[in-house]
């Protein structure tokens, strides 16, 4: 009797099925198994999501930029400006993510469900306490963080509108924190796929007024996000109540539940005021180098968005390692918990060092794609240079502060966010780029001399080991 031998896979052959199962979201077990495996499993989904969430900021970025470099200064002021509901977002969706995951890993999807919708709650009120103050004042803040008249007389229209539309951007965030927490990394990915291909088709149609679209300038990008975001959250939505896979709301779920309330807010209070800390910092660095021009400011626009571009893919891994130190908490594995996020942290700083080695030596083609002036390529690839010198230490940094938080202890990276960002980066800027004159390298530095010493802390607090006892 003929036996037919068993053919082996290739290298290639196990990647491409590795790859669709991770983006078709087959597996949902994460606290057994291979730990690479899982990693491999959440990263792929979530490094897509996180490419797709600052596809935002560059195809808005390009088209923007074929108008002049007023408008991409304007955009890149209302971006700071946004971070500040970014960071709202992202921490409230470490909430979600850690107290999601926490009760996947116990088996209870119901307690699960509740958290979720309990997150849509404070998303809700949030919108509106942010949506005022930005709709009455959006004239106003362009006017304080550039000093181009010009960008606030012509970008004030593009301001309000983000500001006060802000809901999609809060629960476009603060949803896929749910499907994160859950495992179900590849719904989360095609929200942003869905919300990405509106915003792309949407962006140059409502900007240059082709075919029977007005054309809005500016404002049009403002306009073609929005709806874009929009559009990705009603897919959210409908996943959360039709579909359901691991995680099925119900409006029985949306009765206040004040202990889970409180949870999430302590917890989502911890995420959003590191965040805060951060973006404010930002927010400081882009008023530093509004003093040197529009065209320096606008060259640092662009060289952040390819920045983000390159960096949210690594929070995507990020993100993988929270879940998995969320739910291996809960299902009893610190020691799996711990180990899941050393390795992600290894794979995360190969990544990081191979961008920051393209960045070093083609900086310049890439700031060239968004403009073409001299100052303003000259500006970016400087930013480029320098930021990216510090990327190897940024891989491990942002995966243990991350994971920290999927712990639930979200105060100790908050911490260390404030003596790194209020404490060490913004005196430094202030003294090296206005005191001793270094402009705009100064600038640069600073901003690398505060995330290597950020990363260096979040390794030393994780190696203690206080974040397993972390109660969500």
């Amino acid at each position: 009797m003929s036996s037919v031998p068993i053919q082996k896979e290739t290298f290639w052959q196990r990647g491409w099925r590795v790859l669709k199962q991770a983006v078709n979201g087959e597996e949902q077990e994460f606290t057994s198994g291979s730990i690479d495996r899982a990693i491999v499993l959440l990263s792929i989904p979530m490094i897509l999501e996180m490419m797709m969430e600052s596809l935002f900021a560059v195809v808005d970025a390009f088209f923007v930029g074929r108008i002049g470099t007023e408008a991409v200064a304007t955009v890149g002021v209302t971006e700071t400006v946004l971070t500040l509901i970014y960071s709202i977002a992202i921490g409230l969706s470490a909430a979600a993510t850690a107290t999601v995951s926490r009760r996947i890993g116990e088996g209870d999807r119901e307690a699960a469900a509740r958290a979720g919708a309990q997150t849509i709650l404070i998303a809700l009120a949030l919108s509106v306490v942010i949506a005022i103050p930005g709709y009455l004042f959006a004239h106003d803040i362009l006017r304080l963080m550039s000093k181009d008249p010009g960008v606030a007389e012509h970008g004030a229209s593009f301001t309000r509108l983000l500001l006060t539309a802000n809901l999609p951007i809060l629960l476009l965030w603060m949803l896929n924190g749910i499907f994160r927490g859950a495992g179900d990394a590849a719904t989360a990915m095609r929200a942003l796929w869905i919300a990405n291909a509106v915003n792309i088709v949407l962006c140059p149609l409502f900007i240059f007024g082709w075919g029977p679209f007005p054309e809005l300038g500016v404002l049009g990008s403002g306009v073609a996000t929005t709806i874009g975001r929009s559009a990705g959250v009603a897919y959210q939505l409908w996943q959360l109540f039709r579909v359901g896979r691991i995680v099925r709301l119900k409006w029985a779920h949306f009765r206040p539940h004040f202990e889970v309330l409180g949870r999430l807010v302590r917890v989502g209070a911890g995420g959003t005021g590191q965040y805060l800390i951060g973006s404010c910092s930002w927010i400081f660095m882009i008023y530093i180098l509004g003093q040197e021009g529009k065209d320096v400011q606008a060259g640092y626009t662009i060289a952040i968005r390819l920045m983000i571009f390159s960096l949210l893919p690594a929070w995507g891994m990020a993100n993988a390692a929270a879940t998995l130190v969320g739910q291996n908490l809960g299902a009893g594995h610190p020691e799996r918990a711990e180990k899941s996020a050393w390795r992600a942290g290894y794979f995360n700083m190969i990544f990081l060092a191979i961008i920051g080695t393209i960045y070093l030596f083609a900086s310049p083609l890439f700031i060239r794609i968004f403009t073409d002036v001299p100052e303003a390529i000259h500006a970016g690839s400087l930013a480029l240079r320098i930021m990216a010198a510090g990327y190897v230490f940024y891989g491990y940094g942002m995966i243990l502060s991350q994971a920290i938080n999927g712990a639930g202890d979200t105060r100790t990276p908050t911490l260390i966010n404030f003596v790194c960002f209020w404490l060490l980066e913004m005196p430094l800027a202030w003294l090296l780029a206005l005191y001793f004159d270094w402009g705009q390298v100064g600038v640069y530095i600073s901003i690398v001399v505060a995330e290597t010493v950020l990363a260096i802390l979040s390794m030393w607090v994780f190696r203690r080991g206080k974040w397993k006892l972390a109660q969500v």
